[in-house]
């Protein structure tokens, strides 16, 4: 499912026009965004939760050359369902 597939089903469900549905669904995930750049923990009750860790250092290797290469840490974005989602997913209801 692509967010013009998401617009149009809010847009279909509220009856408003695409364009103001398509703003609100921007604006949303903007502020998601925004405020996982911040570090802030989103919760959204019924559906899981954002945050972002960070990943520990580490050792790769470079596939091509097979030299030893090092990760730093870094950042990087998570998220968890809720207990409601999984258990919808789990009996296949429409969540």
């Amino acid at each position: 499912m692509t967010k013009a597939d998401i617009v149009n089903q809010i847009a279909e469900a509220t009856g408003l026009p695409k364009s103001d549905t398509a703003a609100v669904v921007e604006g949303f995930l903007d502020s998601v965004v925004a405020a996982l750049k911040h570090g802030e923990h989103i919760e959204i009750r019924g559906f899981g939760t954002f945050k972002v860790v960070t990943r520990a250092p580490r050792i790769g290797r470079n596939p091509k050359t097979g030299d030893v290469v090092e990760i730093p840490e870094r950042p990087a974005p998570v998220f968890k369902p809720s207990r409601e989602l999984r258990t919808g997913l789990t009996n296949k209801q429409a969540v």
